[in-house]
């Protein structure tokens, strides 16, 4: 067995021959290896589900539930900055002891269901999902929230019964894997719905498809807009449900205009299950106003300013375009942009090129990365001027130095693309200071 983290998270890549960014759904495989655990479900499970804002969602679950004083298990995917971050207990990372002890008892069962059926490969994700859980029976949590990592229906995550489930967004994202309309993807997620439990959507128009599934296996289906709701207000905004109103709330201390939906979506989730896990409300209005996640509207202080989101498809780039035309007036707007080739990066361009008045795009390292040439080539065809975006860079550290040394105090520096673009960013800034 390997023994620290760093050789773990090697043999894990190794185990599947399409590595750590290999997909392979189906639930085969990891409900042979959690059966050969033996885990069990003996506390409330939330999954969520969506194109965009699971991981704000979660976030704020977390926090919400952390401050009325149980003790959450959360586990989230990609990370930012290390592996730890994707298992949370209480609010913290967990250690390398922890994750290696647990990667050590996922294996042996792996190896066990192996000597019966002559082969049981894991995935990257199906190995962290079952290796979590571990983590979390071991240290007694009161409640565990689990993000879905692609589609819903075949994700690891699915082998665990949910208590109740949110979809936060459908939209057009991983469609070689779910399908090329809401109506296939509405379905994929559907798929984490659960007979005689809650499902909260927080998406206003739905698929019919995933109204068609819920109603088919006898899911209450609560939809926003309908079920429940939110009022925006000047300096505060009101929560609306089968339970009644919340009002007189300050705003999510996680920017941006769309994270009132995610908030409400996360209501309406404690509201069904208000007998298993009740919260106060100054639990709410502490939760809410505490939660932290980086890299999702975060802007940093300072001059110029910062602005860092790892939007990466065509819905996240429109909430994100809407935030920046929110914010105070910046004379440029430098972009360190950097994609994975196989998402719709023109999509992204046109929701963006408004906002945006000097590009630097940047590559991406591994077999997924887009070229900075690449980006270049699909700016161009798009209709952004020579003239406007900058030369190519070789990874986006390169590219924010340039927009470092030549953006007026009063500019705004935008790093956004994927989870890489930032992550590398923010590696750089922990570095210096």
């Amino acid at each position: 067995m390997p023994n620290t983290l760093t050789d773990w998270l090697a043999h894990i890549e190794a185990l599947h021959p399409r590595g750590a960014a290999g997909i392979e759904l189906g639930l085969d495989r990891v409900q042979a290896v959690k059966k050969s655990l033996g885990q069990k479900q003996t506390v409330p499970v939330i999954v969520v589900a969506g194109t965009n804002g699971k991981g704000s969602t979660c976030a704020m679950l977390e926090s919400i539930l952390g401050c009325a004083g149980y003790r959450v298990g959360l586990y989230t995917s990609p990370h930012l900055l290390a592996y730890n971050e994707r298992v949370r207990i209480a609010g913290d990372a967990v250690d390398d002891a922890r994750l290696c002890a647990a990667f050590t008892r996922v294996e042996a069962a792996r190896q066990a269901v192996a000597e019966v059926a002559n082969e049981a490969s894991l995935t990257y994700f199906e190995f962290g999902t079952l290796a979590a859980w571990e983590i979390f029976a071991a240290e007694g949590v009161d409640v565990i929230l689990l993000e879905v990592g692609l589609g819903g229906r075949l994700d690891a995550v699915n082998c665990y019964d949910a208590d109740c489930t949110i979809v936060t967004s459908i939209d057009l994202d991983h469609m070689d894997y779910l399908g090329a309309t809401r109506e296939a993807i509405g379905f994929e997620k559907a798929g984490v719905f659960r007979p005689g439990t809650a499902a909260i959507c927080g998406d206003p128009e739905p698929p019919q498809s995933l109204c068609t599934h819920a109603q088919a296996i006898g899911t209450d289906l609560q939809v926003i807009g309908r079920d429940f709701g939110f009022v925006r207000q000047e300096v505060q905004w009101q929560y609306w449900g089968r339970t009644g109103k919340k009002s007189g709330m300050a705003f999510p201390a996680l920017h941006g205009v769309h994270q009132l939906h995610n908030a409400s979506s996360a209501l309406a989730a404690l509201d069904a299950l208000r007998e298993r896990l009740p919260v106060a409300m100054q639990d709410i209005r502490r939760g809410l106003g505490e939660v932290q996640l980086p890299g999702r509207f975060q802007v940093l202080a300072g001059r110029p300013t910062v602005v860092l989101d790892v939007a990466h498809n065509p819905q996240a780039a429109r909430a994100l375009s809407q935030n920046l035309g929110n914010m105070a007036y910046h004379p440029e707007t430098w972009a360190v942009f950097g994609m994975l080739r196989d998402k719709d990066i023109a999509a992204v361009v046109r929701e963006m090129k408004e906002r945006i008045t000097r590009w630097l795009p940047c590559s991406l390292a591994g077999p997924r990365g887009a070229s900075a040439n690449d980006l270049m080539a699909i700016l161009a065809g798009e209709g952004i001027a020579a003239g406007v975006q900058a030369s190519p860079f070789a990874t986006p550290i390169a590219a924010f130095q340039q927009a470092r040394m030549n953006a007026d105090e009063g500019d705004r520096i935008l790093v956004f693309g994927s989870f890489l673009t930032v992550a590398e960013v923010l590696r750089e800034l922990a570095r210096k200071a």
